[in-house]
């Protein structure tokens, strides 16, 4: 059901596109492919489910005959990535592994200039940065072309980085050398921790312990990763490493355990009766903390629980639209909307769209 998977915002949407229009491919047959109605494009509130966008990832790899998806200053042919895999497997930890695959791009010329700091002089912080922006060409880039692609390398290695090892590795820091962009609030999920803006060079920090954790991957797991790769990578959750992610974890799992459509007739049953999210003090509780410090804490990292609750319900009632399986009348009292024209109106000031014409279109991309 894809049940409380974060949604993708429409400014990615169109920062993926950017390649392949400007290699002059017709992107309306893209989007038809990945069922991401064209129309949704022109509303900056617009989302779209993480299976939508691992397709339109997939149909653009395609299309373009680039890893990059025509947005990088060199094409980087179908395979470099796995390839990149394939090597790092081999080492004996993920220091090593993370050298190697920095190491493996830096061979083609324009690539990206990836690099691990990690002397002794950081004391207890590994740092891995992006060196001189993304290559000789950069500046054939618009400035949204070359944010995203330093972005999705640092949101990829990082994924891959956890992967290898097993293991979640909790960020320190994460730091962009550009502005923040319109979608600004969506790094702290992706990325685990709160990004700063407008710094000298685009860089993470972790703790170094992790450059001595064993690799326990091989090349039967790594084909499973390929296949969902990088799309998957991109749109899978980094977990509770801040409090506002664990909020969410909990009220998603409140939301996965009142039944969905799947459900049979518990779903039916549930159908009569609203769904009822749990309250701060209950989450607080479950997290062994006061209300009032979940409050500050929350408050703290730039968000409140009214607009967690909020973020978990567009992100469910987006993702089973998407899907088109489950009555709207039951996915608003799942949600927890006693009638219909309450979800409505939550559902047009999340979007900008209502459930039905949201659906409809989805719907119409089916192919």
């Amino acid at each position: 059901m894809g049940h409380g998977r974060r949604t993708v915002t429409v400014h990615h949407v169109r920062a993926a596109l950017r390649g392949a229009q400007r290699l002059g491919l017709d992107t309306v047959p893209l989007l038809q492919r990945a069922r991401i109605p064209p129309l949704l494009l022109a509303d900056d509130r617009a989302r779209v489910s993480p299976e939508q966008f691992a397709r339109l990832v997939r149909a653009l790899h395609r299309a373009t005959a680039d890893e990059f998806m025509g947005l990088g200053t060199i094409r980087s042919r179908p395979g470099t990535f796995a390839m990149m895999c394939y090597a790092s497997l081999g080492c004996p930890d993920l220091g090593t592994a993370m050298e190697r695959g920095a190491r493996f791009y830096r061979l083609f010329p324009g690539g990206p200039d990836l690099a691990l700091e990690s002397d002794a002089g950081r004391g207890r912080e590994a740092v891995f940065a992006l060196r001189g922006g993304l290559g000789p060409h950069e500046d054939a880039l618009t400035a949204a072309e070359s944010h995203i692609v330093a972005e999705w390398l640092m949101l990829i290695w990082h994924r891959v980085a956890g992967w290898l090892i097993g293991r979640r590795i909790p960020l320190l820091w994460a730091q962009f050398a550009y502005p923040p962009p319109p979608y600004a609030e969506d790094y702290e999920p992706l990325f685990g921790c709160p990004p700063r803006f407008g710094a000298p060079r685009t860089a993470a920090g972790f703790d170094r312990r992790w450059l001595t954790a064993p690799i326990v991957q091989d090349e039967s797991t790594l084909q499973t990763l390929l296949r969902h790769a990088p799309a998957g990578l991109l749109s899978r959750r980094d977990y509770g490493t801040t409090v506002a992610e664990q909020v969410r974890h909990a009220l998603t799992g409140a939301l996965r355990t009142r039944g969905g459509p799947a459900d049979g007739p518990r779903a039916r049953h549930s159908a009569r009766h609203p769904a009822r999210l749990p309250e701060l003090p209950e989450v607080a509780a479950r997290l062994a903390v006061s209300p009032a410090t979940l409050r500050r804490r929350l408050r703290e990292e730039g968000t409140s629980f009214q607009e967690l609750k909020d973020t978990v319900r567009r992100d469910e009632a987006v993702s089973s639209l998407a899907e088109g399986v489950e009555p709207i009348a039951d996915l608003a009292l799942r949600l927890g909307f006693s009638e219909d024209t309450a979800f409505h109106r939550a559902f047009r000031r999340w979007t900008g769209t209502t459930p039905g014409a949201y659906r409809h279109e989805t719907r119409s991309q089916h192919i």
